[in-house]
């Protein structure tokens, strides 16, 4: 089994920045991609960013230019590194990871393993 457990979460003012972290434990695959996602308030839950075979990365246009999402393979943990946040990015923000393809990367059917996710709040 594969478990994962964000951090990082918290109330911050618009302009602010967060890193979130979400650390990996059990069985894992080097070749899964892992990915961050977020639900707001009465929303779907959407894409974020994804970390493709450790190296490839993309973002959803929402956050593209404002989030980085990173990998420390010696501690197993991702991040995503939240600059300039707005208040439209407040959210539960999850980790995944799982067997997705590059084509699916972006959808939440494609993965396995979800953390219980962390609450960003961007206040005005």
């Amino acid at each position: 089994q594969v478990q994962l457990v964000e951090s990082g979460g918290g109330l911050v003012q618009s302009g602010d920045s967060l890193r979130l972290s979400c650390a990996v434990s059990g069985r894992t695959i080097s070749n899964y991609a892992m990915s961050w996602f977020r639900q707001a308030p009465g929303k779907e839950r959407e894409f974020v960013a994804a970390l493709f075979r450790s190296s490839r990365t993309y973002y959803s246009d929402a956050v593209k230019g404002r989030f980085t999402i990173t990998k420390d393979n010696a501690k197993i943990t991702m991040y995503l590194q939240m600059n300039n946040l707005v208040p439209e990015d407040t959210a539960v923000y999850y980790c995944a990871t799982g067997s997705a393809i590059l084509s699916s990367i972006g959808s939440k059917e494609a993965y396995n393993y979800w953390g219980q996710g962390t609450q960003v709040t961007v206040s005005s």
